[in-house]
């Protein structure tokens, strides 16, 4: 079954892009092949002038790391760790000693407005701020490319408005940004929408 077909797109650096589309109609299989959770079959896909195509997992991890931040619906918090330790997490994995890392949670859980929550667990948090601590995370290792799926999809419409005011300032400091969402309240943020439909690419605003 081909999923996507024939998909032709180019992001440029900080831009915010929206893409938009009914339930499967393949926007979370596209951006799962950007964020190279995904591989494809054919074609190709170049990140920042380099080819994608053929990578071993660990290839693929290390790019995720160096290069992008994800933010999801669900929010995908480990419920065991604070938020302190959440926002870290990325950092574990580039080797960063525990202090420093911890310090730079610090700060960009300050960023967001959340340094008071530091030692509170996701649990005990609203959605909006679980959101927030999510963005924290992905915000940490300077990725050049921020991917996010339905990161609004389980917030109201006060908080969703909160949530994309924050995003868009984030772009604004040149993070590019791909955001998939059902919303148009959302996709009014983004400088483009581009539309999808069983596969295809419809159009782009």
């Amino acid at each position: 079954m081909h999923v996507l077909k024939g998909v032709n797109l180019s992001i440029e650096k900080g831009e915010m892009v929206a893409l938009m589309g009914a339930s499967g109609s393949g926007k979370s299989t596209l951006l799962n092949i950007i964020g190279l959770l995904d591989t494809f079959d054919s074609g190709t896909y170049e990140l920042d002038g380099l080819p994608m195509h053929h990578l071993e997992d660990q290839q693929a991890a290390i790019i995720r790391n160096q290069k992008i931040g994800f933010v999801f619906q669900s929010f995908n918090l480990i419920s065991y760790k604070t938020t302190l330790e959440n926002v870290a997490l990325p950092l574990l994995y580039k080797g960063i000693p525990r202090k420093k890392r911890f310090d730079m949670a610090y700060e960009y859980l300050d960023m967001v407005g959340l340094s008071e929550w530091s030692s509170h667990f996701p649990t005990e948090l609203s959605g909006g701020q679980r959101q927030r601590v999510a963005i924290a995370r992905a915000l940490i290792t300077h990725p050049d490319v921020i991917l996010a799926d339905e990161p609004t999809g389980a917030l109201d419409s006060k908080m969703t408005q909160d949530i994309m005011q924050l995003m868009k300032k984030i772009n604004r400091e040149g993070i590019t940004m791909l955001i998939v969402t059902h919303e148009q309240s959302v996709a009014s943020f983004a400088d483009r929408v581009v539309k999808m439909r069983d596969g295809e690419l419809m159009y782009s605003l």
